[in-house]
């Protein structure tokens, strides 16, 4: 009997053993910073602990940043380590533990954000044009003078090509009503033209109008706004996140994370190009955040609440909000109009 228990003993034993270091060996870990809501400005430092719920033999462990090594142990040591990357937004923190023949991932999200506050603009009206107060504008842009427009809500979606200083549409074209239509850019000849939620973009010849082509979102939520450098196409989906796309073939090649000083933002509904920086409509707030490509930080915020005073309302009071950033790099002159607004205004960005 005593012999039976023994075994008995040592069976549950290794049970246990096994259980601590098998399969569930990552359900008894918990990774932590010294952080609050796991943000941390870029330059900063983070403490990086991993936490047993039991007692568990290991042989080391490995932190990572995402796929950036940081440092080892043979012990549950918290690290430190100086963050310092490149894009900004939403990074993996890893710890990777080895215990015997078992290697098992421990895995958290750290928040990077810019290490200094936007700067805040204000704005001087230069001009002032007519603008069709029908419009739901969602996407501007001026092509070698003229302003084309993209106009959506469903049954009235549209691609306008428009004389500025008259308000006057000398080229238009209805999307099916099936099709809430979004942002647009234009890029070697081709214009580009986003939908809400239908998962599909439009490709058109700019002189025509025929369309030849279209393109699917992929990882990409939705489609809300468009821009380009010359090389790349920026595509923002209501998230965070603005997608970088392949003119060649429209294919997603990535993404930066939009954020301040604090926090990730989302919401761009309108993105234009100016002079190496992304322009964007926050939805639902009259202003622009003038972000960098590279990083994904917001440098600066202009506050345009006080333009909406000067335009027409009545027609949709809860959607006539600012949306629409054209620049004219012929002139370098910036343009901004919104939604059932009958004005088109030329500012000047100022300090304040």
């Amino acid at each position: 009997m005593k012999l039976y228990k023994a075994l008995v003993l040592f069976t549950l034993t290794l049970t246990l053993l096994a259980c601590g270091n098998g399969k569930d060996l990552n359900k008894n870990f918990d990774i932590f910073t010294n952080l609050k809501k796991n943000t941390v400005k870029n330059g900063g430092e983070v403490e990086i602990s991993l936490k047993a719920k039991k007692n568990v033999d290991i042989d080391s462990v490995s932190y990572f940043i995402d796929d950036k090594y940081i440092s080892s142990s043979t012990d549950l040591s918290s690290v430190t380590t100086k963050v310092d990357v490149e894009r900004l937004g939403k990074k993996s923190i890893r710890a990777q533990v080895y215990a015997g023949d078992k290697i098992v991932s421990i895995n958290n999200t750290l928040t990077v954000v810019s290490e200094t506050a936007p700067k805040l603009y204000g704005y001087e009206i230069v001009n002032t044009y007519p603008h069709d107060v029908s419009s739901y504008t969602q996407g501007l842009e001026f092509h070698n003078g003229v302003l084309y427009e993209s106009a959506g809500q469903r049954g009235v979606s549209a691609l306008r090509k428009t004389d500025f200083t008259t308000g006057k549409i000398e080229k238009e074209i209805k999307l099916d009503d099936k099709y809430f239509a979004e942002g647009l850019t234009i890029l070697n000849d081709k214009l580009y033209q986003l939908t809400w939620q239908s998962k599909i973009g439009f490709i058109y010849d700019l002189d025509t109008f025929e369309q030849t082509g279209t393109f699917a979102f992929n990882e990409s939520k939705e489609g809300w706004g468009l821009c380009n450098d010359g090389e790349t196409i920026y595509k923002s989906d209501g998230t965070d996140k603005i997608w970088l796309l392949d003119p060649k073939n429209l294919s997603e090649q990535g993404y930066i994370e939009i954020v301040d000083n604090k926090t990730t933002r989302s919401k761009y509904n309108e993105l234009e190009w100016v002079n190496g920086k992304i322009y964007a409509n926050t939805y639902q707030n009259d202003g622009i955040s003038i972000i960098n490509p590279e990083t994904g930080a917001i440098e600066a915020v202009v506050d345009l609440r006080p333009l909406k005073k000067e335009v027409q309302s009545g027609l949709d009071p809860n959607n006539e909000v600012l949306n629409g950033i054209a620049y004219n790099k012929d002139t370098d002159k910036l343009y901004v109009t919104g939604k059932h607004w009958n004005k088109l205004f030329e500012i000047r960005i100022v300090e304040k």
